[in-house]
């Protein structure tokens, strides 16, 4: 009707509407980066009045101890040394020893009183902010098949992460940065990269890696080029990519080379300012822990994270350090292990939690913390716990989240949950939901039928919602 009427005047309106990033942001981003005429990362509209804008991820790689560390089980105590009185499951090795209680006690917070482990009494202060997801089962029990299903509620190896659905979804506020970054640890997941790709969604939208040290993003310097004769190559580029889209019709891939080309150079401005902490208060890098030992390398990490968030990127993750353990994955040493792991992470975390609220930024930023499973309640050999996937612990807190409660609860011993069980599905359901995004609604057309995060699955966790 637009093309028709008034010798298509209105279709003439409409277009140069849909070429400004204010209204064209309305149509789906399939549309948009397959026309042209948005910007892939530009902010997009959400379905609903969202409560968060950003995310962070702390990923606990390897799976911390539900039962040492937020879900407390007296019955270990009692029982230690004891065979377990219940039928258990095949576990990754199989080696079932004894049932081994916490070697840590619990503590309670704040004004919810939530018990946590000795190992974060950091974190253990800020429990008011939390919400404690007790109930948490996951479809796998090895790591590559796990991580790849916590990261894209797929075990298959090249879905889409979440934090890749997130900016598709949503764009980012942030034009000079990636919308999805990484803070790569130096130890990356079982499953590599993929945990963090793109997949079928056009590659704009895969998580980018920054890495530590003066460099944390490859190429980065300009080399002999100057701005201006850098900015020349580039238009140059782009014009002759828009010609070959021209005669050849739309490719995402080549769209997003073309995006990428852009971002790539205005992160050489943006990039070397986000890493300078110097502007950072020394109370600042304190309450992080950059000046202790144990906690600098994460605190940093956790540091660069809130300034990502300050600056509109869409979604960070943060990858665990190497202190010399097999990651929170202990099937023996359990106590040295998650001791270290918890002393390079506790402080940092808790930092950033009372920054982001005093900065006003933790009632727009979802932060999530967990692992791919949780630990089973007997030993694994003398001293160590195997993998677990029928209840462990996750914690959210921010952007929209009811903070001082505990959802779902697994048996006596932490094996099995039994109250409000919460698939991988639900969580991305409902940390989309916080986002102002309805799950089912958020698709792409990728072989024959409309993809999603959550597949056929996903329930919002309506009791941890504000």
């Amino acid at each position: 009707m637009l093309q028709r009427c008034a010798q298509g005047f209105g279709a003439v309106a409409l277009a140069a509407l849909a070429g400004d990033p204010a209204y064209g942001a309305t149509q789906s981003p399939a549309d948009a980066f397959a026309t042209g005429r948005l910007n892939p990362l530009a902010p997009r509209t959400t379905h609903f009045p969202a409560k968060a804008k950003s995310v962070i991820f702390l990923y606990m790689d390897g799976g911390p101890s539900q039962m040492d560390t937020f879900d407390p089980k007296p019955r270990l105590t009692r029982e230690h040394g004891q065979p377990i009185k219940m039928k258990v499951q095949p576990t990754q090795f199989d080696d079932v020893g004894k049932v081994m209680k916490s070697p840590w006690n619990f503590r309670q917070y704040g004004q919810s009183g939530i018990p946590v482990s000795d190992l974060f009494p950091h974190v253990g202060t800020c429990v008011d902010d939390i919400a404690v997801i007790r109930s948490m089962v996951a479809n796998f029990s090895e790591h590559t098949t796990a991580n790849y299903f916590m990261h894209s509620g797929s075990g298959q190896q090249g879905r889409p992460s979440m934090g890749a659905w997130t900016t598709y979804g949503l764009g980012s506020e942030c034009q000079n940065l990636p919308g999805f970054v990484v803070l790569n640890s130096g130890m990356i997941p079982s499953g590599g990269w993929d945990c963090f790709g793109s997949g079928f969604l056009p590659a704009s939208y895969q998580g980018s890696s920054f890495v530590r040290g003066e460099s944390p993003v490859a190429d980065l310097a300009r080399g002999e080029s100057s701005t201006t004769i850098q900015r020349k190559k580039l238009d140059l580029m782009r014009h002759l990519d828009r010609s070959s889209l021209e005669r050849t019709g739309s490719d995402d891939k080549l769209e997003s080379a073309i995006a990428n080309y852009e971002l790539a150079f205005r992160m050489q401005t943006a990039v070397p300012n986000l890493m300078d902490l110097a502007e950072e208060s020394e109370t600042t890098k304190k309450l992080y822990g950059l000046d202790e030992k144990t906690a600098e390398s994460f605190g940093r990490q956790c540091l660069l994270a809130r300034r990502m968030v300050e600056r509109g990127v869409r979604f960070v993750e943060l990858l665990c350090e190497n202190i010399g353990h097999d990651r929170w994955d202990q099937h023996s040493k359990l106590k040295e292990g998650h001791q270290d792991n918890a002393r390079a992470t506790d402080k940092p975390i808790a930092g950033l939690l009372k920054d982001l609220k005093s900065r006003g930024l933790l009632d727009q930023t979802l932060v999530i913390w967990g692992g791919e499973f949780g630990r089973t309640p007997m030993a694994q050999g003398a001293d160590g716990r195997d993998h677990n996937p029928y209840g462990f612990t996750m914690w959210l807190a921010g952007g929209g989240i009811k903070g001082g409660t505990i959802h779902g609860a697994t048996d006596e011993y932490g094996y099995f949950a039994v109250e409000n069980k919460v698939e991988v599905h639900d969580l991305h359901a409902t940390m989309l939901h916080l986002l102002g995004m309805d799950h089912k609604k958020l698709t792409y057309r990728f072989g024959g039928r409309d993809m999603r995060l959550t597949d056929v699955h996903g329930e919002i966790i309506k009791d941890i919602v504000a």
